[in-house]
């Protein structure tokens, strides 16, 4: 819980607790909005400098400090989804975004179940690979307006104070981001059934069944592959169910043997994994659609693995 003090001018002084407790709060929402867990604890350890660099008699004069760190997490998430865009240009073959195991499988980087619960972001939907994918696809202020609103449940006002438009404006971002959502997302499948379907997948790729492959994954099937330049990937998308059972079929005849193929929650939703020696160098997300494969996306970028670490 948090604790407060009494400052001398009659306003509670926001006690260390009651700031960082706002610590997951802050990472959930930064890490949904940039995509990276790395990108989103920076963004919190600058909320953070900021706070800490008023005066207590500033600290004391704020209403809020939970709406001021989000106010200012926010601010700083818009303006990173700016240059990010100009990053992404020169970033080498396609980008994803970093992928998240289960909580209870992650703290600050290495397996861990007792650590502080603040650090880690709490799974659901709208942390699923397809969704933030979807995200990427909008305009910096249409993907802030949409999280903080659709996502946290910020009113359009409390928004606007963080986009630097009208709630009116806010509003119409959200409305947009939410048709980019519809159009572009698969109906939700079962946890269940896509759980078996990926065990399936990971079972045909191991016995290098082509036809198995080919018969769970869709006839438009996509790959994406992010390796950022660091390790071997494909650069661009690998398209067709057939392309992508022959390219996997590939992969297990250089591969496998030296590695161990693992079933692994990714971002909330049944995965695979591949580790060698211990230490996961590629983490596959899965969308599935009608009992078939739609999308697959392949992390292998280093820089992306760090929470997938045993330590």
């Amino acid at each position: 819980m948090s604790t407060q003090s009494e400052s001398g001018h009659g306003r509670p002084d926001p006690g260390l607790n009651a700031i960082m407790s706002e610590r997951r709060q802050l990472i959930n929402l930064a890490y949904r909005l940039l995509g990276s867990l790395a990108d989103a604890e920076d963004v919190v350890q600058e909320t953070y400098t900021r706070w800490y660099a008023m005066s207590p008699r500033q600290q004391q004069a704020i209403e809020s400090p939970g709406a001021w760190l989000t106010k200012v997490a926010g601010r700083i998430c818009l303006d990173l989804l700016g240059s990010a865009r100009a990053r992404r240009e020169r970033y080498v073959g396609e980008w994803v975004p970093e992928p998240l195991p289960e909580p209870t499988e992650w703290i600050n980087g290495r397996s861990d179940t007792t650590g502080d619960p603040a650090d880690r972001v709490t799974l659901d939907e709208s942390v699923s690979m397809a969704f933030l994918v979807v995200l990427e696809s909008m305009t910096p202020a249409e993907r802030v307006a949409f999280v903080l609103h659709d996502v946290f449940r910020y009113s359009f006002a409390e928004v606007a104070d963080i986009v630097g438009r009208t709630p009116a404006a806010c509003r119409q971002l959200a409305s947009s981001a939410r048709r980019r959502i519809r159009t572009s997302q698969a109906p939700a499948t079962p946890a269940g059934r896509q759980a078996g379907i990926v065990r399936d997948f990971k079972q045909a790729w191991e016995a290098k069944d082509l036809d198995g492959l080919m018969g769970l994954l869709d006839p438009d099937a996509t790959v994406i592959a992010d390796g950022g330049g660091l390790v071997a990937a494909t650069l661009h998308p690998i398209e067709g169910g057939e392309q992508i059972a022959r390219y996997v079929i590939d992969l297990a005849g250089r591969a496998l043997d030296d590695v161990t193929l693992l079933e692994r929650t990714v971002n909330g939703q049944p995965g695979l994994v591949i580790q060698q020696d211990g230490v996961t160098v590629t983490v596959f997300a899965f969308e599935v659609a009608d009992d078939r494969i739609k999308r697959i996306w392949a992390v292998r970028n280093p820089d992306k693995l760090g929470p997938w670490t045993t330590g």
